[in-house]
């Protein structure tokens, strides 16, 4: 599935190049999807479960291909720590046991992607 994912976002970079915001990307990555035919979800909330307790702290994940994958996207200069344990707890939360990072702020998209696995 991750294949599919990095095609239709090799396809959205190569329509609009770096220096949108990632909102930007989200979308027509999402339209790319449909067009694609590709089952998703977009800004997907994500409670935290604290001992029976379930707080809504806000969290939303980009896009999650339904018990598949997690998408998440940036427009940074360069990946940091944070954004790989951010994807980290998405799987782990969710039980999803794939990830893909991408960073749409990079020349070649191939540059700017990450896949991870628990």
């Amino acid at each position: 599935m991750s294949e599919a994912v990095i095609g239709a976002a090799i396809e959205v970079h190569r329509a609009l190049g770096p220096g949108l915001l990632e909102s930007a990307y989200e979308h027509c990555l999402c339209h790319e999807l449909n067009l694609r035919g590709v089952e998703h979800l977009s800004q997907v909330e994500l409670p935290v479960i604290y001992k029976d307790f379930q707080l809504d702290c806000g969290y939303r994940m980009d896009i999650v291909i339904p018990g598949r994958l997690i998408v998440e996207l940036k427009t940074v200069i360069e990946f940091h720590p944070i954004h790989y344990a951010q994807l980290l707890t998405y799987l782990r939360l969710t039980g999803i046991r794939h990830g893909l990072l991408l960073n749409f702020n990079v020349p070649l998209l191939k540059d700017g992607m990450k896949r991870m696995s628990l």
